[in-house]
Parts: structure tokens; sequence; C-alpha cells
């Protein structure tokens, strides 16, 4: 449990080592969530409710254009990247106080820091781990992209050539079926808003006597010696010999005259609606007649609304014409799929003479460095076969190995050991590494399954990578953490009720200790003082 930890790692080579479970894996833990990896409320501490994360990292000048490109604010000479952690489940990334998003976060990450996890080493078995290997050292990671981006656009062209095959397929079957319904559709000749028009049409014809007789009463009291507008009139005229001796009469008058001014619009409208009604019988028959074919073909085609029917017509007089013009169709969706193809052939081609280009190299270097972690009779090779195209080209990949003389190479599952397969990591990592742009390299264990002089071995070629990058090292042999430059111990402290997780940089004495203990245990005697001074010494 870890409530605040704060290091700074220099240049160089640097050592971390603890006992088991002293807190080692939640740094590792912590460095993966700064770099884009998924978030776990677990990582959270019981009773809080959040947690934040933050490392800088200096030296960047290199990565401007990924700062650019992605619009990030560039603050030379560091970046500073902050995770928030949520008991709720949220996340939140800041990149110099800018808020990014995971996936841009993981890429960053990537070009800052490539931590060798423990279980990496199991990833080594795995074809598709090997690749990313290969295309790494052969530093052909834009043309796999640039080849994946074709092989899509083919993928797609292809399904979409299926699908045009099966629907014409289909729709072939039903043409005269979709014939038929066009053409009635067709022949009805439909117009937008024509069953609304109709329907209120027929609901006046419906009633067109009493309508006819409400608008003539209207008519009637409008007209009349003392109608509506005759008796307004009468009112107005009273109005206006009040306001001689009455002054709000004004308004009253005038609104009056307002009122007849609308009643006799009003009466015209009357008027020309009653001059305008009648009863037609036959009118409705025809409008009667009409609706009953939109509803019949509404029934038929299972909607609700005749504009619907024009969709309909549409639709089917679109999938006629497919089927008129299959041929070329099909032609033009076969033609561009073959290009997609051919495109992507000669793409996957390129990636495979790139990647074949480097094998030579590739497997001299290996052996080499193999030969110098105590395997002189190492043989490595990669097995490169034709396979059908997928998303990372038309390679099936695999790293053959043998450790021992005459024996013939086979698959690094089936033949390495643990402590081989943990030098055969290191020696490509420290190959990619030179292939790499990334100045920060973590190593979680690496070491598993050696020791001795073999561990010895590791912790030169570790430091040699060193040289030009830095190296952190989770380390349990005391071989390899003497070859540090600096030396972080992660241990626990109890603390009330509490065991906390906590780290430190050794000064020169604190480290003769500590290597003591990791070569006899917790007794140390004056002869794993001397050991351990000599070990350092020898460094």
């Amino acid at each position: 449990m870890v409530e605040s930890l704060d290091l700074t790692f220099d240049r160089g080579l640097s050592v971390i080592t603890g006992e088991t479970g002293a807190g080692k894996s939640v740094m590792i833990s912590a460095l993966g969530l700064i770099l884009g990896q998924r978030a776990d409320t677990k990582a959270i501490k019981e009773g809080c409710d959040r947690c934040v994360l933050e490392a800088e990292f200096t030296d960047i000048d290199s990565l401007r254009p990924f700062f650019e490109a992605h619009d990030l604010e560039y603050d030379e000479p560091s970046c500073i990247i902050r995770r928030e952690l949520s008991i709720n489940g949220k996340s939140r990334a800041f990149v110099n106080d800018s808020p990014i998003s995971l996936g841009l976060l993981k890429d960053l990450g990537a070009e800052l820091l490539d931590i060798h996890s423990q279980h990496e080493n199991l990833w080594l078995g795995k074809d598709s781990f090997q690749l990313e290997v290969l295309d790494t050292i052969a530093q052909s990671e834009d043309l796999l992209q640039q080849y994946r981006l074709s092989y899509y656009a083919y993928e797609k062209s292809r399904k979409d050539l299926i699908d045009l095959e099966k629907r014409l397929q289909e729709q072939a079957k039903e043409q005269d079926y979709m014939q038929f319904q066009y053409q009635q559709l067709h022949e009805a000749a439909l117009q937008l808003g024509e069953e609304e028009s109709l329907e209120s049409r027929r609901d006046m014809l419906e009633h067109a006597e009493e309508i006819k007789a409400g608008l003539d009463e209207m008519e009637a009291l409008f007209a009349e010696e003392r109608g509506i507008c005759a008796l307004l009139k009468t009112v107005i005229s009273l109005a206006a010999r009040l306001r001689k001796h009455l002054p709000d009469m004004d308004d009253i008058h005038s609104r009056l005259d307002t009122c007849l001014i609308e009643l006799k619009d009003i009466q015209r409208d009357v008027e020309r609606w009653s001059e305008q009604s009648e009863v037609d019988p036959q009118a409705l028959d025809r409008i009667n007649e009409r609706l009953n074919l939109l509803y019949d073909l509404q029934q038929k085609h299972r909607y609700t609304h005749a504009d619907d029917l024009i969709e309909i017509r549409d639709n089917l007089a679109a999938k006629l014409q497919e089927i008129e013009q299959a041929d070329d169709s099909l032609q033009a969706a076969k033609a561009h799929c073959e290009q997609s193809l051919k495109e992507a052939k000669k793409l996957a081609a390129q990636l495979s003479k790139k990647r074949r280009s480097v094998l030579p190299q590739m497997e001299t270097y290996l052996m080499t460095q193999l030969q110098q972690l105590g395997m002189p009779h190492a043989c490595f090779k990669v097995e490169i076969e034709d396979k059908t195209l997928d998303a990372n080209g038309c390679d099936k990949v695999c790293f053959l190995f043998s450790a021992n003389k005459n024996v013939p190479v086979q698959s690094i599952t089936q033949i390495a050991s643990g402590g081989e397969i943990s030098r055969l990591m290191l020696c490509l990592k420290a190959l990619m590494a030179e292939l790499s742009s990334c100045a920060c390299l973590l190593f979680d264990e690496i070491d598993t399954g050696v020791s001795g002089e073999i561990a010895h071995r590791m912790a030169l070629l570790m430091q040699n990578i060193a040289q030009h990058r830095q190296v952190l090292c989770i380390t349990h042999l005391p071989q390899i953490a003497a070859k540090g430059r600096h030396h972080y111990k992660v241990y626990k402290s109890d603390e009330g009720e509490q065991t906390i997780s906590k780290a430190l940089k050794l000064t020169d004495e604190e480290r003769v200790l500590e290597i003591a203990k990791m070569m006899s245990g917790d007794n140390v005697s004056q002869a794993a003082l001397d050991n351990a001074q000599l070990l350092l010494s020898s460094c």
C-alpha cells in the first residue's frame, strides 16, 4: 500500500531492489497507468476517493514533432503527465496540464518509456509478438500502417462485393413481384399530402347540406335590417354622441369601428363560402374511390400513411434499375476489389522484403550477444513463410532457437528454458533499443532463471544499453544490483495499524549492506559485507 511516493531517477542504469511483496509491482503499475494503461479502482487505497499519479520526463526535444502533430502544449525541456483516478471509475489524464485522451496518452507513453513486464518473456513464444519485434528491428512500422490502410480498404471492397452479389441474387428472385408492385404505385400517380387533402374535402362534402344551411343562416343574420352590422352601426352612433361629454368614449368608439370593419370582412367571406358550397354526390364518390385506392395500397404495403408509398415506389424503382444494371455494377465492384487487392499485395510484398532484409544482421547480432551471455553454441534463426493476407501482411514469422551444439533449431516454446528465454529477450531488447527513439527502458525481473556469471554478463549488457538511454531494472540478483549507477530500495514500514510501501535512494554505505543481504539474507556476516564491497568495487 502506498500513501505517497516521490522518486527521481537519474541517467544511466538505475537498479531497484526489495523483498518480494515490498511494493515494486505497485511502482510498475503506477508507471503503467501514467503511460495510458487501463485503470482499475482497486488501485485506489481503501478509504480514499481518488488517486493521483504524476511523472516528469526531461530531455524530450526529440518528441517535439509528436507534440506538434497532436496539438499538445510543448513545454521544453520537460513533459509532465498526470493521471487522476476516481473511486467511481472515472479517469482523467493531462499532459502539461492540458487534458488528453487515453488513446493519445498511450501513444505518447510508447515514445517515452518501454516497460518489460515479468510476463513479457511468455509473449516471446507468440507469433504476434515475434512479428512485432521483427517490425521494430526492421523499422517497418510506418510501412505496416500504410499496408493496413490498404488491406482494410481491400477487406471493405471485398465485403461490399459479397453484399452486392447477395443483394442482386435476392432481388433477381423477386424482380417480377417488385415490377408488379412498382407498376401499381406508379399508376396510382401519388402526390405528397394528397391523403389529408382528400379526407378534408370528403368531410366537407359529407356535411354539405349542414354546411350550406349554416352559411345561409349566417348570411341572413348579417343582411337583416336588424342584423349584426346594423345593430353595431347603431352602437357606434351612440358612442359618437357620448364622446362629446365622455372623453374615455373615444377609445371605445375607435374599437367599435374596428369591429365593424372586421365584421364586414367576415360577412363577405360567409357570402363567398355560401356561393361556393354545394351538394355534389358525384364528387364525394370520386373522392371516396381515390381514398379507398390509397387505403388499399397502404394495407398491402403495411404502412399507415399514403406519403410513405411514394418512398416505397422510389425504392422499388431504384432496385429495379439496379437489377437492370446488375452486370455493370458487378463488374465495377469486382474491378475495384481486384485493384484493392493488387495494391494491398504490392505493399505486403514491400513489407515482407523489408522484414527479410534485416534477418542476417539480426541473427548475427543475437547469436553474438547470446554467446557473450554464456551460450557459446547458441543458434538463432528467423523463419518467414508465406501466408494468406491479413492485417499484418503476408508473412508468418517464427523464431527458432537452439542453445546447444549440434542440436537443430526449433520453435522457442519447444526448446528454450526460462533462463535462456530471459537472455534472448534481453538481447532482443538491446537490439530494439539501438533502433528505437525511446529514451527510457524498464526491465522488471528480466533476469528470471539466471544467476552467477550469467547474471553478471546480463548486467554488463544492461550497462551498455544505459550508455545512451535511461534504464531502470528491478532485480533480485546482487550481480545486477551492483552494476547500477544508482540504487533504489523498496521496503515496507509499519505505521500504526497500516503497512506502507516506501522507497529511497541508497547511499554507498547502504548499498553495501543491501547487496550483502541479497547475497546472504538478513543475518549479514562480515564476509558477506566484504563480498558485497568487492562486487561493487569490481563494477
